[in-house]
């Protein structure tokens, strides 16, 4: 009976946390769907991953052993076969650097429904997904009719993760011929970002500055400010590349996704990349001279303000 297959995601050797996201969002909708709940994961020693992710509701783990470490067209050829042999009406995967890879890859020649960047799904006699449009200032709706298969790649940091499983789910070692000579390219290496004396994934308290700023040399404004307040300065990706800052403070998709309990955005209009990163902090405040900027979708309090002004007022209030 078709169900749900989520495609976990695992790199250099570890499993990547927000592969729970997936099953929590399948979880969500698996009575509505029907079937089963299979989870399954690529890797070069996928067993060893095999009882996290059988969280509570998964009725099977699939893995799939892979030569090496990540290749997007091995990934094709695995994910196509594993659509193949279980026939699920949904398949979940994340809207990550790997799956973007493949994933439009498979949905475009198998001829199933695709939507990526996805951040709701429910499902009404077949999947209808949600996802942002014209800068994420509306909400668009997308259903697939006619498609008996359709695969999602969802947003980091929107659902609810899943807790990690104690090893209950069934788990079933699927082979898969052809993987090795799938692969177009050779891996060569990895190159970790610098290290740096700064993790803005484990502040409590981030501002957050971003293309508001107008000039690099602002920045040292707002860096002795979120000393002032015992905050952590981190920034948006137009800072990162225009060399003004390192990419070990920037938050969003291509850079870190935070938590901190509170997130002061300033001169930040809230790119989708950029609300991926920080949009699961517990308290979310946007300071910004446009009112129609797609932050304030998110943020818990904001203001409609100049960020230096702003940045004036909290001065003369901490002096």
């Amino acid at each position: 009976m078709p169900g749900i297959l989520v495609l976990a995601e695992a790199r250099q050797g570890q499993l990547r946390e927000v592969s729970f996201e997936l099953i929590g969002a399948a979880l969500a909708i698996k009575s509505e769907v029907g079937g089963s709940l299979a989870v399954a994961i690529i890797d070069g020693e996928p067993t060893r991953h095999a009882g996290a992710l059988g969280s509570d509701g998964v009725d099977e783990v699939l893995a799939v052993k892979a030569p090496g470490d990540f290749e997007a067209h091995v990934a094709q050829r695995a994910v196509e076969e594993l659509i193949a042999q279980e026939q699920p009406a949904l398949v979940l995967a994340l809207h990550s650097i790997d799956a973007l890879g493949f994933a439009p890859a498979v949905a475009a020649a198998n001829g199933l429904g695709f939507a990526s960047d996805v951040v709701a799904v429910r499902w009404e006699s077949g999947p209808v997904a949600t996802r942002g449009a014209y800068g994420d200032k509306l909400a668009a709706e997308y259903d697939f009719p006619g498609k008996d298969c359709t695969l999602l790649l969802l947003r980091v940091g929107i659902f609810e993760p899943a807790a990690p499983g104690a090893g209950g789910a069934a788990v079933r070692e699927v082979e898969i011929d052809g993987l090795a000579q799938a692969a177009r390219t050779e891996h060569l290496d990895y190159r970790e970002v610098q290290e740096t004396d700064v993790d803005i994934t484990k502040a409590d308290f981030l501002l957050s500055i971003g293309r508001g700023v107008e000039d690099k040399d602002n920045i040292e404004r707002f860096e002795e400010l979120a000393e002032k307040l015992g905050a952590t300065l981190s920034v948006s990706r137009p800072l990162v590349d225009a060399g003004w800052m390192p990419s070990a403070r920037q938050v969003g998709q291509s850079g870190k996704t935070v938590k901190p309990r509170v997130y002061l955005a300033m001169g930040i209009s809230g790119a989708v990349q950029h609300l991926a990163g920080m949009r699961g902090a517990e308290t979310i405040i946007a300071v910004n001279t446009d009112p129609e900027a797609p932050i304030f979708g998110v943020a818990h309090y904001g203001a409609v303000k100049d960020m230096f002004e702003l940045a004036d007022e909290l001065e003369q209030a901490l002096s």
